[in-house]
């Protein structure tokens, strides 16, 4: 079969909302972008288990260490079904991590901020986690059956990662005047990054 008789019935499938599966036909283009957005979500998913993790010893209580620590195991866990799903496109782990290391590949820039307080494990769960959320809901819903199966679940336990953040600053909200000013200071630190998560617009992006 010509590659143009397999681009009509691709291009039918994705008009048909039709999921996209390893063992079917795909344009170059489609597997690539996959492979580069893919890989980059995961890589963000373990690059963002750092900032966190430097707090889970720091914890103000048992309860507030044992939440954390499940939440960067959360992360982890994410960051394989999207290595895992990348993999079904032909790419190996070792090569994604590669591409991580060369630079060639990115990962979300917000992880590169520092994490200067308690309060900061609050707001990267509220606004960051939360931003993450509106962004990865839709993927959800994405032609590749592989990521958007894997995106159900993500999106289910960013939710309670969002929950969790938003407890930790509500609780210092109703705090002392020093735990207040730490709440809003992360606030404020962290509310211009998290709203830079969505990117630029479409017209200014590289890719399609």
């Amino acid at each position: 079969m010509d590659t143009t008789k397999l681009s009509e019935q691709f291009q039918q499938k994705i008009d048909k909302d039709i999921k996209i599966e390893p063992q079917d036909w795909m344009p170059d283009e489609y597997r690539k972008t996959l492979i580069r957005q893919i890989s980059q979500h995961a890589h963000s998913e373990v690059v963002g288990m750092l900032p966190e993790g430097n707090w889970i010893t720091r914890a103000p209580s048992l309860r507030r260490k044992a939440i954390l620590l499940a939440k960067v195991q959360d992360e982890a866990g994410h960051g394989l079904y999207l290595y895992a799903a990348a993999e079904t496109l032909g790419i190996t782990r070792d090569e994604m991590y590669q591409q991580l290391h060369s630079g060639k590949a990115k990962y979300s820039s917000i992880f590169n901020y520092p994490t200067l307080t308690w309060a900061d494990m609050g707001a990267i769960g509220w606004l960051v986690d939360g931003a993450a959320i509106m962004n990865q809901v839709p993927l959800s819903r994405c032609s590749y059956g592989p990521y958007a199966r894997a995106m159900v679940r993500v999106c289910k336990e960013e939710s309670f990662h969002q929950r969790q953040g938003f407890e930790i600053l509500l609780t210092l909200s109703k705090g002392n005047a020093a735990q207040r000013k730490m709440c809003q200071d992360a606030i404020n630190r962290w509310w211009w990054p998290s709203l830079m998560m969505f990117g630029p617009s479409d017209n200014d992006s590289p890719h399609t």
